[in-house]
């Protein structure tokens, strides 16, 4: 599908407020509820959006430690450590990165002795893991939640 400059211009109004109706998406572009609902429709029908969801702040939900981890594996074991870890409700975000670590990984829980918890009972516990590098969150600067056009 090949994006045009409205449904670019529909995406960013959505980045920005998703709950943003299509009446008020079709004022700001000169459309109808109807065309602006028929391009979200192509748009979801063609993968450009994938989900609508919402955005929860992690610290007014009780997850107040947020830590990013390295986690290098033995090749065999990879795959199963990376399901296992997307599984986990802790797990809030899990990729396979190129350079010296394998997985690439954000937690978020509810205190320190949680974190403990988390990296002592289900990240040790997998086998065929041979490395765990760890870094907490001190403060935020910018974190996006959406792609930027």
């Amino acid at each position: 599908m090949k994006l045009d400059d409205i449904d670019r211009k529909i995406l960013e109004m959505l980045i920005e407020d998703g709950r943003m109706s299509y009446v008020d998406i079709g004022k700001k572009l000169n459309l109808s509820r109807v065309a602006v609902r028929e391009r979200v429709n192509q748009l979801v029908k063609h993968g450009v959006i994938e989900k609508f969801t919402v955005v929860i702040n992690s610290e007014k939900f009780g997850k107040q430690v947020s830590a990013f981890f390295e986690v290098d594996c033995e090749p065999a074991y990879l795959v199963e450590v990376a399901q296992k870890l997307a599984e986990n409700p802790n797990v809030a975000s899990c990729y396979q990165m190129t350079g010296p670590s394998t997985l690439h990984m954000h937690v978020l829980v509810e205190d320190f002795a949680a974190l403990e918890k988390f990296i002592n009972n289900e990240l040790y516990a997998l086998e065929g893991i041979t490395r765990v590098e760890s870094h907490i969150l001190l403060r935020r600067f910018k974190s996006r939640t959406g792609l930027k056009l």
